[in-house]
């Protein structure tokens, strides 16, 4: 009985999320709707309260999540095909993984819908503090704390694969470095060789070019 009840719960709160409960859905479209999602979002007035988004916007953030996403959750694999459609002229497969990577912050391998609004609220509706530890965050590839110039690189040229070269025909193979050692000479404050995360936020809120220039959040959405 209880697991009937747990049963119930979850697809009444996938239905919420979706608003798409209808009271004369037949058993066998139950049936057939808790085989193929393999994980249900919480509930709606959570998502609302750990997130800056309205019920309104959240049910149709899932509407689009579950359309490319039936089981509830995108693996990396399908989240670099879903990417590569909106830059068709590049080669995105870098950058969305370390997109991917991002947004899994359980590490599991996989981003379930909390994953996908939890990023999107900060990076869309997020402080300016909120947004720019969101930034590094990405650029600390192996999350030790620190970006080294290595790394830096890595998602900038990763950045002009996707569009770079596209966008801008002339643009030398160079140019991608010599961009990593000017944002690295402005924020490596003490010259120790690494950006810590107080260097990054004090230099992004001194000179908005920087972010401009790094792109920070162009790319994301």
């Amino acid at each position: 009985m209880k697991a009937k009840k747990n049963r119930d719960q979850s697809l009444s709160d996938s239905r919420e999320l979706d608003g798409s409960y209808d009271q004369l859905t037949d058993s066998v479209e139950d049936d057939f709707e808790l085989s193929t999602v393999c994980h249900r979002p919480e509930s709606m007035d959570k998502l609302e309260e750990q997130t800056k988004f309205t019920k309104k916007e959240l049910q149709v953030l899932y509407r689009g999540f579950k359309n490319e996403c039936p089981c509830g959750v995108v693996n990396e694999e399908n989240f670099k095909t879903i990417y590569s459609q909106f830059f068709p002229q590049g080669d995105s497969s870098m950058y969305a993984h370390f997109l991917f990577e991002a947004f899994d912050t359980n590490k599991n391998g996989s981003i379930s819908f909390e994953d996908f609004v939890f990023g999107l609220s900060i990076i869309l509706r997020g402080t300016v503090n909120d947004r720019l530890n969101w930034a590094f965050n990405l650029y600390d590839l192996n999350k030790d704390g620190c970006i080294t110039k290595e790394e830096m690189f890595d998602i900038m040229k990763s950045i002009y694969d996707m569009m770079g070269k596209y966008t801008y025909p002339t643009m030398q193979d160079d140019i991608p470095r010599e961009h990593v050692e000017s944002f690295f000479q402005k924020m490596d404050r003490n010259k120790d060789g690494v950006v810590t995360i107080e260097e990054f936020i004090e230099s992004c809120k001194k000179d908005e070019n920087i972010m401009q220039s790094m792109q920070l959040f162009d790319n994301v959405i």
